[in-house]
């Protein structure tokens, strides 16, 4: 090839690179709302709304041996008093503190203890403290949510749900 040649495709754009994906004017493809807020319940509504036009940075903190608002640590030694032996239904999620995903649900569980607070107790046991626990009712990864009522497991959660997801299991059982 002769070096007119090779400028001639320089400058009529022959040996550039074409980007795959044209660029978006805007951002309009990037504007969706992350959680529906219309088919959820009371206090998990208005709780989504808010977080819905508020910025989206994760509101859980790292967690050790504190309490969240409304949902209470559980230990071997309170499992038959708090879980089994409770009149009303009994969400549990089994933790651990490395665990991002469950610290993503934690405000998500926190939702859910409000809007239901006195017909649901909502509990959390860290598996890494609690194994014989975890281990007697097969829980293989984490975040899991059991649901028991009258003592009895019913319902199984497994993985990072959405507030609705979550909500609308809850439901079934009160």
């Amino acid at each position: 090839m002769s070096s007119e040649t090779i400028a001639a495709a320089a400058t009529s754009g022959l040996g550039t690179r074409r980007p795959r994906h044209p660029p978006a004017a805007t951002a309009s493809f990037l504007s969706f709302r992350l959680r529906p807020a219309a088919r959820l319940p009371g206090a998990v509504a208005a709780s989504a709304s808010a977080s819905a036009s508020a910025s989206r940075l994760c509101k859980a903190k790292a967690h050790g041996d504190d309490q969240l608002g409304n949902v209470l640590d559980v230990a071997e030694s309170t499992w038959d008093d708090l879980v089994l032996g409770s009149e009303s239904p009994v969400l549990v999620e089994f933790w651990a503190p490395w665990c991002g995903p469950c610290r993503l649900m934690h405000p998500v569980i926190e939702d859910v203890a409000k809007a239901y607070a006195g017909r649901l107790r909502c509990l959390k046991l860290n598996t890494d403290k609690n194994r014989d626990i975890a281990t007697s009712y097969g829980i293989r990864s984490i975040p899991t949510i059991l649901i028991f009522k009258n003592g009895e497991r019913k319902e199984t959660v497994i993985g990072a749900v959405t507030d609705t997801t979550l909500a609308m299991t809850v439901e079934r059982f009160l």
